[in-house]
């Protein structure tokens, strides 16, 4: 199962706060006035990274082991819909326009479906990703 949660480690900054780093993810640059600031803003930072990795057409590094003192962040479930979705794509070999024929739509509406910064409708992935077959799974964990 493709998981898109990356660690991260969080170094304290010179002028306060902490600064925030992913080894896997070296685009990935941000910070925050306490702990809990710099893991939500490395949350929003990782949607931008995503943007720009399915935008560029580029795969995604797997995510290495966290190590000691480093934290797993994931960007937003939407955009990790999303991610799955353009994984699938690339594992499948299908373009937008073959997608858009499979499901009887628009090519537009894929397009749409794979940018992060356009609100989809969560089943309208699922179905797009159970067309090549594959399923998206939503789980909990404790934090």
């Amino acid at each position: 199962m493709e998981r898109f949660e990356y660690a991260v480690k969080l170094s304290a900054a010179d002028e306060g706060g902490f600064v925030v780093t992913c080894r896997d993810l070296p685009q990935l640059v941000t910070q925050g006035d306490d702990e809990a600031e710099a893991l939500g803003e490395a949350a929003d930072a990782m949607d931008e990274v995503f943007a720009a990795y399915m935008q560029g057409g580029l795969p995604f590094p797997a995510p290495t082991k966290a190590r000691r003192g480093e934290r797993l962040v994931s960007p937003p479930a939407e955009t990790v819909a999303k991610a799955a979705l353009y994984v699938a794509m690339r594992e499948a070999g299908i373009s937008k326009v073959q997608l858009a024929r499979k499901l009887g739509v628009d090519e537009k509406e894929i397009r749409r479906l794979l940018d992060p910064h356009y609100g989809s409708k969560l089943p309208r992935i699922a179905q797009a990703i159970g067309v090549l077959g594959h399923r998206l799974v939503i789980g909990l964990e404790t934090i």
